[in-house]
């Protein structure tokens, strides 16, 4: 059973949105493929633990906890019968090698660590369980999703688990798995309120309003429509109320200090869209704050 799903961070709709309407410089974009390629790679994840019983685990996904001002984030945790099993899901395509405990690709540049980063989620959540009251037992995994990856002097370890492996894991988890107890649900719970929100270590750049290329873009590959919501490049169509409704929660996530004004949201789309059909699509699925040329609108509850 799911308690908390996963979703998009606002890190990686930001930088997606700032993607599509300005030049990031080459290690902003770098840094929005991995949150991409990520967030793909935990969807892969969930879908293989999606074979497992729903009766027999609660599930808390992308979680951000701040210990001692050590703030670390988890991928996945599944409880189980007074067990924790924690999660680090790495999406990585391609050829890998191990040297001296040091990771690198194929182009020999180093990358982080994974077994050190599972290794501290380790440890930070053992002290957070530990404070909550929780007495069972953690089970840390370092999950290799895509099946293209290979990893070259990869040492013996049962934590590491490799695509090849992944359906026997599943397997044995299931047979391990034997059911949720009351004290598997207070855990679940107390874990779910210290969750943050959001990380406080965003990498998200500086942009201005000015900066931003206006109009409405392709939700596909980001090529921005024209005269029509047909794409000239792969040929995606949009309805206008769903290109509006996308248009103006993209707006409110760039600019939250901003209004949601019809004017505001018709120079937003590149003035492509009669003021009238923006204004209906802001009545149907918006709130109206005020009257006249003063109202604005917020995003119902």
């Amino acid at each position: 059973m799911i308690l908390k799903q996963r979703v998009e961070s606002k890190e990686l709709r930001t930088f997606r949105a700032l993607n599509a309407r300005m030049s990031l410089l080459e290690k902003e974009r770098n840094y929005c493929l991995n949150l991409e390629k990520g967030f793909v790679g935990e969807l892969d994840f969930d879908l293989l633990v999606s074979q497992l019983s729903n009766e027999k685990y609660l599930a808390l996904n992308d979680l951000i906890y701040d210990i001692n001002s050590k703030v670390f984030q988890i991928d996945s945790l599944l409880i189980s019968n007074n067990t924790v099993y924690l999660f680090e899901v790495k999406n990585y395509e391609g050829d890998f090698y191990i040297e001296k405990d040091r990771w690198y690709s194929v182009s020999d540049t180093e990358i982080q660590n994974p077994i050190l980063q599972l290794q501290r989620a380790e440890t930070l959540i053992l002290r957070l369980l530990k404070e909550i009251g929780f007495s069972g037992i953690v089970r840390p995994f370092l999950i290799f999703i895509n099946p293209e990856f290979h990893l070259y002097n990869a040492p013996r370890n049962p934590q590491i688990i490799f695509p090849s492996q992944l359906n026997r894991f599943v397997n044995e988890l299931s047979f391990k798995m034997s059911g949720v107890t009351s004290h598997d649900r207070k855990i679940s719970k107390h874990l779910l309120s210290l969750h943050l929100k959001e990380s406080p270590y965003s990498r998200i750049p500086k942009y201005t309003y000015e900066q931003l290329n206006k109009g409405i873009y392709c939700p596909c590959c980001h090529t921005f429509f024209t005269e029509s919501l047909v794409c000239s490049q792969c040929g995606y169509i949009e309805e206008y109320s769903g290109a509006i409704f996308r248009s103006i929660i993209e707006f409110n996530l760039l600019f939250p200090e901003e209004r949601i004004t019809t004017k505001a949201i018709w120079e937003w789309c590149g003035q492509v869209f009669p003021k009238k059909s923006i204004r209906n699509t802001l009545l149907s699925k918006f709130k109206m704050i005020g009257y006249g040329k003063s109202s604005y609108f917020i995003i119902k509850d």
